[in-house]
């Protein structure tokens, strides 16, 4: 019924029903005198709905990301009908980190630390004051989980049902996304983690890219990967979010910006946001541009195995194709050719990607894989 939807606002953009607009989210001040300010794009349907976030530029190298999120909104807004059938909003943020963007580089010019790993987390203990980037993120997950200023009356309607974090991975990485394991205890009940992850693998298998499960609980937790924007909404705000990981970094590959908007305008659908006739014209569906994966048994994430002795890496399996238990991934060589090791398969899966970089050094990782899983999908929090 339009006669309830009102207009959307974050930040300087207001959006009335059936219209798109586009504007800013001052998000900290700079030294300079002039503030840090998040582009946003707010599309809000004709009809009361879901509000699905889009976000991108995490890490400032990851261009298909961003052009990603740009190009599914601007393909969403391009037909006035298709913004009028809207059933809910759709928000968007290209460049969630612009001084990455400003130095094409996964980090900032605040620290020298992974920016996406300061998102909030009720169990993070620290004796001194938030940093920047902790600020900064906190800023964003409020307005993403309509808390605090972004959320007040009336832009809390922009909180997420569901959101989207598009990156890029390592040097030729296949694309994936991420489905994170869902933690309970003081958040939630086990009852309420396990209805959380079956509504996030809705839209995880709605996305349509090979899915990979994030790293076992203790593992995730000591890497801070609750902490990242996706891992934030999911198991803090228990908000349907995952990763896209949209091939490497760097440069804009339109294959995979093409399969991004597919897989997102998919989510919508999954969603009810709109239905699947009206998806705009030219839209494919996600398999057109991406390969199925090489096994049929459910894998997670790891980044190994790791080289023994120090020396120059020579791959031997290239990403996307499959391996078992004791294949040999990789030699390693000294820089006059001589053989000074392998690096073995010590699961099932297939390459993802490579690690960068020739020279590796005693317990390096040598490439990033996907292996057999069979772990749970909903684990208690100080799981180990």
């Amino acid at each position: 019924m339009e006669a309830d939807r009102r207009d959307l606002e974050l930040g300087s953009a207001s959006a009335a029903p059936g219209t798109v607009d586009r504007g800013w989210l001052e998000i900290a001040d700079l030294p300079t005198g002039t503030p840090e300010r998040l582009p946003v794009i707010v599309a809000n349907g004709g009809a009361p709905g879901p509000t699905l976030w889009l976000t991108g530029g995490v890490h400032g190298d990851e261009a298909t990301g961003i052009a990603v999120v740009l190009e599914t909104m601007d393909a969403l807004v391009a037909d006035s009908e298709t913004l009028t059938s809207l059933a809910g909003a759709v928000v968007a943020i290209p460049v969630v980190s612009p001084a990455g963007l400003r130095r094409n580089a996964r980090h900032t010019y605040y620290d020298d630390e992974d920016p996406n790993r300061h998102f909030p987390d009720a169990d993070a203990e620290s004796a001194r004051p938030p940093k920047l980037q902790e600020r900064i993120d906190a800023r964003l997950y409020e307005a993403v989980v309509g808390e605090g200023e972004a959320g007040s009356d009336p832009a809390d309607a922009v909180a997420a049902d569901a959101l989207i974090d598009c990156h890029t991975a390592g040097v030729d990485s296949e694309p994936f996304a991420i489905r994170d394991r869902v933690l309970y205890g003081d958040r939630r009940s086990e009852s309420e983690a396990g209805s959380l992850a079956a509504d996030l693998e809705s839209v995880v298998d709605a996305f349509g890219f090979p899915t990979l499960t994030e790293y076992p609980a203790a593992e995730y937790v000591e890497e801070d990967l609750q902490r990242s924007l996706a891992g934030a909404v999911l198991n803090e705000a228990g908000i349907p979010a995952f990763t896209a990981e949209l091939g490497s970094h760097g440069v804009v590959d339109d294959r995979l910006v093409a399969g991004g908007v597919a897989g997102a305008f998919a989510v919508a659908v999954e969603l009810d946001l709109l239905a699947s006739e009206e998806v705009p014209e030219g839209v494919g569906e996600p398999a057109e541009y991406v390969d199925e994966r090489p096994v049929d048994y459910p894998v997670r994430r790891y980044r190994g195995p790791t080289t023994d002795v120090s020396g120059l890496v020579r791959h031997r399996v290239d990403a996307g194709e499959e391996f078992v238990e004791g294949d040999a991934l990789a030699t390693v060589v000294s820089a006059t050719g001589e053989p000074l090791g392998s690096v073995r398969a010590d699961h099932d899966g297939y390459v993802v990607s490579r690690c960068e970089g020739l020279a590796v050094y005693e317990g390096d990782p040598i490439a990033s894989l996907a292996v057999r899983d069979d772990g749970d999908l909903v684990v208690p929090r100080d799981d180990d």
